[in-house]
């Protein structure tokens, strides 16, 4: 099996999509835009699900699911809202077909139109807030923390497997409470749960930030983000968390009475995250032989691979693997063991290195005779013997250490590819020679943001919480700015 995968300096792009493709995690599908997630590619999604779903939980959140069909009226009633999502939203106009008696196949049956246009969803606030009128009346009911894993409809017109399709897969919070401060804090709080998910499980450092007006979420009045640098020098937004204010309780006529008597609108917030993160996953850490996979993450933590040249070495060479296959086990640890005679232990080494397996063992007749295992890490792709008495706690280590070093190796490309200027050409120059993050002052208008976009096509792709405020000017204008935002270019 010939990786054959073309390198990420020869063209970034093409190398992702090709790993994509074969280390088997998705493919385009017979609908255009859209993807089918294979089995691998759906095992790592799973991973993610069942750690945000347990970090969701024990902050108080439950799961609920709501309807996939939106009708087109709900979209008119909080107006920034339609005209963020309105160019791409999917309508369902008929709901029956027909075949055609010119004998043409099948038809839309032109008696069958909906009174009313449905949306396929592209976001669930509308029909969400729609159902929490009848949820809530009173303080007692608040706050409402409710969850949903779902699928959703962007009608994309180019798109990118996992990075951007017109179909893909969430969640989304929705959450609705007393006081402004609550929802506030609640905005925050997921904000620091998806920085968290992120950093301590795909290994990937984040910026936690705010978006700036024209980036925010459509009827949001703030909007909290993570955003991750990718080895080509973009950004990528893995999540946002959005303060709503009363914008959709107003709209949809969500009252509760307070502790007083007094009828009040609730105040909202919305968050998620996606299938993207796997693309943010694949360019952080992967390399020219294919995928990495942070050891948190992978759904195969170890695989064991038996080398042997007739049936009584196979049994031998498995009756090892098998031990040490319990030992691992039993210390909780993901392991397979591949003992498939369909393939050579080569190609077997090959398949696994592009799929990002962090530990691989080789057991042959020499180790059975020896006690020992060869043991190769994927994120240095070094190899060393181990005593097979010894091996497993070793093993148990060596994970730990993995996942801290894709992370380190991630922060140091991070320092290394941010910048800081105070000139618009020299910002324009380190665009243009590097990218990366680029920390610079802007005056805090959206003219200059939109001149900054529409020349360099960089966005400020959030003003950090964690910075220093140290007020200057703006490279553009030269007016006052209260601190430095970060920008880059992004997927």
């Amino acid at each position: 099996m010939g990786k054959n995968l073309t390198t990420r300096a020869e063209d970034y792009s093409k190398w992702y999509n090709e790993l994509v493709i074969k280390a088997d995690l998705a493919e385009n599908s017979g609908v255009r835009g859209c993807m089918v997630i294979k089995p691998y590619g759906f095992a790592i999604w799973e991973r993610m699900q069942a750690e945000l779903d347990r970090m969701f939980k024990e902050t108080g959140h439950q799961n609920a699911y709501f309807p996939l069909f939106i009708p087109k009226s709900y979209f008119s009633k909080e107006a920034s809202h339609v005209d963020g999502f309105a160019k791409e939203c999917a309508v369902v106009t008929h709901y029956r077909l027909k075949n055609d008696p010119d004998g043409n196949g099948i038809i839309v049956d032109p008696e069958a139109k909906l009174e009313e246009e449905l949306i396929v969803r592209p976001t669930s606030e509308t029909i969400i807030w729609d159902t929490y009128r009848k949820w809530i009346q009173s303080y007692r009911d608040l706050p409402l923390l409710i969850n949903q894993w779902a699928n959703v409809v962007r009608w994309e017109l180019r798109t990118r497997l996992f990075l951007r399709t017109a179909e893909f897969l969430w969640q989304e919070g929705h959450t609705a409470h007393a006081t402004k401060d609550e929802a506030i804090a609640e905005a925050e709080q997921m904000m620091n749960i998806y920085a968290e998910f992120v950093e301590n499980f795909m290994a990937i450092p984040v910026i936690k930030g705010l978006k700036t007006e024209s980036e925010r979420f459509a009827g949001a009045l703030e909007t909290y983000c993570i955003e991750a640098l990718m080895q080509d020098g973009k950004a990528l937004q893995a999540g946002t968390s959005h303060f709503l204010g009363q914008n959709f309780a107003k709209a949809f006529d969500v009252k509760f009475a307070n502790k007083e008597g007094k009828q009040d609108y609730v105040w909202a917030t919305s968050w998620g995250v996606s299938t993207r993160l796997i693309g943010a996953l694949i360019m952080t850490h992967s390399d020219d032989n294919g995928l990495v996979l942070p050891p948190n993450l992978a759904p195969d933590q170890v695989v064991i691979v038996p080398i042997y040249r007739d049936d009584e070495q196979f049994e031998a060479t498995s009756n090892v693997a098998n031990e040490l296959m319990a030992e691992l086990r039993s210390l909780g640890i993901r392991v397979k063991f591949d003992n498939r005679d369909t393939h050579k232990p080569g190609w077997k080494f090959n398949e696994y290195e592009l799929k990002g397996v962090p530990v691989r063992i080789a057991i042959g007749p020499k180790d059975v005779e020896n006690g020992t295992v060869e043991v190769a890490r994927r994120d240095t792709l070094s190899k060393e013997m181990m005593n097979k008495s010894e091996a497993a706690s070793a093993i148990k280590e060596l994970l730990d250490e993995i996942q801290k070093n894709l992370f380190t190796k991630a922060i140091d490309f991070r320092k290394e590819n941010t910048t800081e200027v105070s000139s618009y050409s020299e910002f324009k120059e380190v665009l243009e020679s590097n990218g990366g993050f680029i920390l610079a002052h802007w005056d805090g208008t959206p003219e200059t943001e939109e001149q900054i976009k529409n020349e360099t096509k960089a966005t400020i792709r959030c003003i950090p919480i964690d910075a220093d405020d140290a007020s200057g000017s703006c490279m553009v204008t030269g007016k006052p700015s209260a601190r430095k935002v970060i920008f880059a270019k992004a997927y």
